[in-house]
């Protein structure tokens, strides 16, 4: 196996992930086999239970893993179904080691950081490297690391330490480290600073690992002049300084890598030039070109609890760009914080009140994503009215489909206490309810996650034509509450269709109003699956009908066009 290590200097927020998973598509494009470890420092066992606010988005993996957003880059560039154990915590680690100690395995010796948590992370690497994930059997040729958080961190000094002894066990041949780094400039001077980077280095250095190329982060493309000094003082060849400077968009960064040759590099470090053929990236180059030529754009309003930090929603934001793409459109997202909708906000808040509908009312479609905890609610459920009665497409993810059975239940069904137990565990009508296997007591990892079969129930409604499969489909979860199968039937009648259950016939997992242009709520999480060159069902259905083109779309499809 050979390792490409990725690890990041200087400040957090480089683009490490997006760094590493633009390796893995120049060595994919070269003929290789990739796969990708993320590593995060945290003592947390994963990320499920984190905030957004704080990290992000929970990216969900098949297995219903929860793990960092940045191995969501990984499976969108490299088109790959990664694993739970593909994303290894300090939280993982030391469980792991503390229940080997409980078992007696290490017959009573003391056990301490170096060997065993160092052996534990060599091992765990050395495992998750030779499962296939691309369909294929066998292990991949080349396995990108991302070390995350900053050399120097307290809490990856375990991590530095095994995998500078994983470089020397493997060799030389077999192990390639890019180091990224930031290369600032200071607006009083306008000089490129290498000093950051410089310092970096020399801390990686110190730590027993030499960096075999530099990736630079920049504003602008680097100057000559800088590239050597940076070949000078952190003793790298100036042919291996990389410049990642600021792009159009994030597709064009294996284009910067291949045209600086960094392909031929790693491959030269990994002793694989005779085995890889010269990088094919032409259809990713067209890709990067089309998003980049787009002129027309569709106005999407996506009402959420996170939107002060867009990487909550990264998964949906991809999505919908990927949709959007394929409708030869650029997506003009319009963050509306659910919050700013309610009654409240117009007393509290008049301005952002006012400019928070404005702005819905100008979308071509409405979205709501999922989340968790009261907040906002209100506000969704007001979106998801005005889409419903002003015939405006659609589209409510997890929490957002749950918001839609509420409003109806309220507004349609009269029903003025409709709520979620989630919200209101005394409500008097819980249209939404939490799930039998549920636990109360334990957050981490007791939500019915990864993927499942959901089942059609009737060929003829829009989302089972999307999907172009009139018997099921298989998409990733993540919910603890569900719709009430008690009062399916009564919804039901007064209009609302659940199109899509599960297996049991008992949990709701699509609805559909009829006699509406596009009004579809899931249980699942369509975003996860979605890749740049295959865009989920559902988010191009949002985006047709925003067009006034899904009725075309589906009638070419259905006559086999």
């Amino acid at each position: 196996m050979k390792y490409v290590l990725v690890t990041g200097g200087v400040v957090s927020g480089l683009g490490k992930g997006v760094t590493a998973s633009s390796i893995g598509v120049v060595l994919k494009a070269c003929g290789l086999r990739v796969t990708s470890i993320k590593i995060d420092p945290y003592l947390n066992t994963d990320a499920g239970t984190m905030s957004p606010f704080e990290h992000g988005e929970v990216f969900v993996l098949d297995d219903g893993g929860e793990v960092d957003l940045d191995l969501g880059n990984y499976e969108r560039f490299l088109d790959v179904t990664l694993t739970r154990d593909n994303n290894i915590t300090t939280g993982k680690i030391y469980q792991s080691v503390l229940e080997k100690e409980r078992r007696g395995d290490y017959l009573g010796k003391t056990v301490q950081v170096v060997p065993h948590i160092t052996d534990a992370i060599k091992n765990w690497i050395e495992a998750v490297a030779v499962i296939p994930v691309d369909g294929q059997e066998g292990p991949a040729d080349v396995c990108v690391i991302e070390l995350g958080g900053t050399v120097g961190d307290i809490e990856s000094m375990p991590f530095i330490e095994a995998l500078r002894q994983l470089s020397f066990s493997v060799g030389h041949d077999n192990f390639c480290l890019v180091h990224v780094s930031l290369i600032p400039v200071l607006g009083v001077v306008g000089e490129q600073k290498t000093k950051p980077t410089q310092h970096s280095v020399r801390e990686l250095r110190a730590l027993g690992l030499t960096p075999h190329l530099l990736a630079c982060r920049s504003a602008q493309p680097l100057l000559e002049s800088t590239k050597e000094k940076l070949s000078q003082f952190c003793h790298v060849p100036a042919g291996n300084i990389l410049n990642i400077h600021d792009v159009p968009n994030i597709w064009h960064v294996p284009l910067l890598l291949k045209n600086q040759n960094a392909h031929h590099s790693i491959l030269k470090q990994l002793n694989l030039l005779d085995l890889a053929a010269p990088p094919a990236l032409q259809d990713w180059t067209r890709m990067a070109e089309t998003f980049d030529n787009l002129t027309e754009s569709v106005r999407i309003a996506l009402v959420g609890k996170y939107v002060n930090l867009a990487d909550s929603y990264l998964s949906v934001v991809k999505a919908l760009l990927h949709a959007c793409i394929a409708c030869s459109l650029k997506p003009s997202i319009d963050w509306i914080a659910a919050s700013d909708l309610e009654e409240d906000s117009a007393k509290l808040t008049p301005g952002a009140h006012a400019t928070a509908w404005e702005t819905l009312r100008n979308a071509a479609c409405v979205l709501v994503p999922g989340g968790f905890g009261d907040r906002g609610v209100r506000g969704m459920i007001l979106a998801a009215k005005y889409a419903r009665e002003n015939s405006v497409p659609f589209l409510g993810i997890c929490l957002g489909m749950q918001i839609s059975v509420i409003e109806f239940a309220r507004s349609v069904l009269g029903l003025e206490s409709a709520n979620s137990t989630e919200f209101d565990d005394q409500t008097p009508n819980p249209v939404v309810i939490f799930m039998p296997e549920g636990s109360r007591t334990h957050m981490g990892s007791t939500m019915r996650l990864g993927s499942r079969r959901t089942l059609f129930q009737t060929p003829d409604c829009i989302t089972s034509k999307l999907y172009h499969n009139s018997e099921y489909v298989e998409e990733r979860h993540r919910h603890r509450y569900e719709v009430n199968p008690e009062v399916i039937g009564t919804l039901e009648e007064a209009g609302l269709k659940f199109v899509g259950k599960d297996d049991s016939g008992r949990r709701m997992e699509i609805l559909e109003l009829p006699h509406h242009p596009f009004y579809v709520g899931v249980q699942f999480h369509p975003e996860f699956k979605s890749r740049p060159a295959r865009p989920s069902a559902l988010f191009l259905g949002l985006i047709l009908a925003a067009r006034g083109q899904l009725e075309a779309y589906l009638d070419r499809h259905q006559n086999g066009t």
